[in-house]
């Protein structure tokens, strides 16, 4: 399974983003393999609205089945579910340390939005 991580970095000591939608990059980390790629997500990061519905749609094209990220709004919320990716909400100060808390299965899934939308 694929897992998107938000992040504004390139690796997994790249600190975990609060934000889903206006996310500068996802990391996209492969549980199989233990690969990852970095998707740009630049052309969100500064949508005047939609940025969390386009982005929810982005990493659902990617094949994830897991989103670990800060925050999640209540329309890219609602797209991601119907994606049926799970989400899980996180403080950890890295990406690694984010899917270090997933695999221990110290991250609970997501029953709803967390934030109102268009939260910055």
């Amino acid at each position: 399974m694929k897992i998107a991580l938000t992040t504004s970095g390139s690796d997994l000591k790249a600190p975990l983003d609060s934000r889903f939608g206006r996310a500068p990059k996802f990391l996209i980390y492969d549980l199989e393999t233990g690969n990852f790629e970095v998707v740009d997500n630049a052309q969100n990061l500064n949508a005047a609205q939609g940025a969390g519905i386009q982005s929810a749609q982005n990493i659902a094209r990617l094949g994830v089945g897991a989103l670990i990220t800060g925050h999640c709004g209540p329309k890219a919320f609602r797209v991601l579910k119907q994606a049926s990716i799970k989400i899980y909400n996180a403080s950890a100060a890295t990406v690694g340390e984010a899917l270090e808390q997933y695999r221990a299965g110290k991250l609970a899934e997501a029953a709803s939005a967390d934030v109102d939308g268009h939260w910055v």
